[in-house]
């Protein structure tokens, strides 16, 4: 499964531990715990949710890795890094029909974000 960063994909060699939480996690729940790395889960890229679920997470105070993993596509990609994603975890056959250069396209999230610029 290939792992999609700013620079395009890579392996996973991530080898600590990782807390997994599921699309339709309570955000009530949510703390900004010390796990090295949350893992959130989008079982369609129809259910934002997980994007809700990141930003919470980061606006609580969470500094470890955050991972989404499953359905996200390419054009997803700036809303998931601004969201409070490090990266994007995909199945193989994603990143067939997805290859690298439509990630790498979007991989310049900052630019053109509107909330930034409407903040000046």
């Amino acid at each position: 499964m290939p792992i999609v960063t700013d620079s395009g994909f890579a392996a996973d060699t991530y080898t600590g531990e990782i807390t997994d939480l599921a699309s339709d996690t309570d955000p009530a729940t949510l703390t900004a715990s010390n796990v090295e790395m949350i893992r959130i889960d989008f079982p369609s890229f129809a259910d934002g949710r997980g994007f809700t679920l990141a930003r919470l997470l980061r606006l609580r105070g969470y500094k470890g890795r955050l991972r989404a993993k499953g359905h996200v596509i390419a054009d997803q990609y700036a809303m998931a890094r601004r969201a409070g994603f490090d990266e994007v975890e995909i199945d193989d056959s994603l990143a067939k029909r997805q290859p690298e250069d439509q990630w790498i396209f979007r991989a310049d999230w900052q630019q053109n974000d509107y909330q930034a610029r409407m903040r000046g």
